[in-house]
This record gives structure tokens, sequence and C-alpha cells, in this order.
């Protein structure tokens, strides 16, 4: 999972095996953490709509996984805030 912050968005990069794991119903985690604090974003295909604290940003996709699911979306957006643009960035890596 690639993540990318810039001023009230958030924009998220799948590859094809984090997809097919947030298909099985898997929550994914990217996490960095420094002495004294952290951040980490889940994204979590039981829940809905983007809630954070702290560092803590998680962002529910139910209502939105079977959009994402399709072969030819490229991705969801979730309004927020912050605003979440969760993409496909499929490569070579896993053909």
């Amino acid at each position: 999972m690639k993540v990318r912050f810039t001023s009230g968005r958030v924009r998220v990069r799948l590859d094809d095996l984090e997809v097919a794991a947030l298909g099985r119903g898997e929550r994914l985690v990217a996490r960095v953490a420094w002495p004294g604090g952290g951040w980490s974003l889940t994204l979590d295909p039981a829940s809905d709509g983007v809630a954070g604290e702290g560092g803590i940003l998680t962002v529910g996709l139910r209502v939105l996984l079977a959009e994402l699911l399709e072969e030819a979306r490229e991705g969801v957006t979730l309004p927020g805030p912050p605003r979440v643009d969760v993409e496909k960035d499929y490569g070579p890596q896993h053909a």
C-alpha cells in the first residue's frame, strides 16, 4: 500500500494482492512509528466512512467495496474530511 498525504487529501494506491485481500474481508494497515508518536492508516472493508483521531486514520470501504473490486474501476473516493482516494496501481509484479 502506497500512501500520500496532501493538504486535505489522502491518496492510497493498492496492488492487486491488496485489493484481493480487501475482497476477502481483510483489513490493510500502514504504520510509521517514531519516539513519542506515530501514524497509521487502516483500510477496513467492514466499516464505513472516514474517521481519525491523533495519528490514526480509518477508512471504511464497506459501501464502496463492490465498486472498488470491479475490474474496470480504477478506484473510489470517500469525501471525508479528509478526502480519501483509493486507487488500483497494478503493475507487472504479480502478473
